[in-house]
């Protein structure tokens, strides 16, 4: 017998939308893998790492090298203060993890704080671990954190929050005032909170990225995430780290000890060089993805779709009710792949009860032309 947990999870939209493009031959703006950003320094460390070596296991806790880069890029980009020795670890992607702060900080029973809409990993490994996921709604248009509703949420079980600032798949970043009044219920309740901040660096305009690792009363409650795919624009490397108090961390790299034990160290080796490189890489890439999120916001606004810039992130939201006011989202992509020839992720994918209506998500992380051809596909369609 399959276990009760995976066997009942569905297969992923991204999969599924991503399959639909590939079938029909329709412009994938799903499923979130950027094109020709990937900086040439980072594949070249990377190859000289692999034609260096060593080729053997690396520490389990990474390279030194690489987890003092991301100390010191958390304090450079963030002013975050991390000892590198005791409280940053190397994972095998950011989602391994997200599954070894599961793991190791929850126990059975336990209920955790996660905000809709959620990136779909959470609630299955949530749930493995013998937790239970307990879903906050943010709602269009502003989605803004909903205090009363997340006070209300919070019983004698919980045991942690989730914090996936900048958010996917609305491209949100949590403001000062949102993470203070989580860090005074951290404390008021004796919470934990595992932050999901793989979007630290691809924030745009006016918004400033800020963790609650950096709130000093709550500091030793965070479990800090990161990922090298999203920063460095290379997702299939799976490089992810975390930062957390050493009594946090503790527990958390002995999960990690028996999911993946370590990270490939030549791809460890290049995301080191990748993280010290100088602050117009950095500026450059934001500046790239701005440009992008503006030609596509911009061109789905034109065709009578209401979007507005995200903050951060790689996607847009677009709400489609001008078309369809039934704003049934995935009937809406599947006659969208079929007929425009484009593929989008269907907001209500990221809701537990899959109430939200009448959205759809487009990734801008794509050369120009294609987000130019999607645009040109859509104008015929609409």
């Amino acid at each position: 017998m399959a276990n009760s947990t995976f066997s009942q999870v569905e297969t992923s939209i991204f999969e599924i939308m991503s399959a639909l493009a590939r079938d029909s031959g329709a412009i994938n703006l799903g499923q979130g893998f950027p094109e020709g950003l990937e900086p040439r320094e980072l594949i070249e460390a990377a190859v000289a790492a692999l034609r260096g070596g060593p080729h053997q296991y690396p520490p389990m806790m990474g390279l030194p090298a690489l987890r003092q880069a991301v100390a010191d890029n958390s304090r450079r980009f963030f002013g975050l203060d991390a000892d590198w020795e005791r409280e940053v670890m190397v994972t095998s992607g950011a989602t391994e993890a997200l599954a070894d702060c599961f793991l190791a900080l929850l126990e059975p029973g336990d209920e955790v704080i996660v905000f809709e809409p959620v990136y779909d990993s959470y609630a299955p490994i949530i749930r493995r671990g013998g937790a239970v996921p307990v879903a906050v709604k943010l709602a269009p248009p502003d989605w803004r954190l909903p205090f009363e509703q997340v006070r209300a949420a919070i019983t004698p079980r919980t045991r942690a929050l989730v914090v996936n600032t900048p958010m996917n798949p609305i491209g949100k970043v949590f403001d000062e005032t949102e993470l203070r009044f989580l860090a005074d219920l951290m404390l008021e309740h004796d919470l934990v909170a595992i932050c999901d901040e793989v979007y630290e660096h691809l924030v745009f305009d006016d918004a400033r990225h800020a963790s609650l690792f950096g709130f000093a009363d709550v500091r030793d409650r965070v479990a800090r995430i990161g990922s090298a795919g999203k920063t460095f624009s290379v997702t299939g490397w799976k490089v992810g780290y975390v930062m957390a108090d050493a009594k946090l961390l503790g527990p958390i790299a002995r999960a990690h000890q028996f999911v993946t034990f370590t990270t490939p160290p030549a791809l460890q080796a290049a995301v080191a060089a990748g993280l010290v490189l100088p602050d117009s890489y950095f500026a450059g890439l934001k500046q790239a993805l701005r440009d992008r999120r503006d030609v596509l916001t911009k061109g789905l606004n034109q065709l009578g779709f209401v979007v507005r810039p995200a903050q951060a992130t790689y996607f847009a939201v677009a709400d489609f009710t001008a078309f369809d006011r039934a704003g049934d989202d995935l009937a809406f992509c599947r006659r969208m792949v079929a007929q425009a020839g484009v593929a989008a992720i269907p907001l209500s994918a990221f809701y537990a009860r899959r109430d939200l209506r009448g959205h759809i998500r487009f990734c801008f992380a794509k050369q120009r032309d294609t987000l130019e051809r999607a645009l040109d596909h859509l104008t015929r369609w609409v």
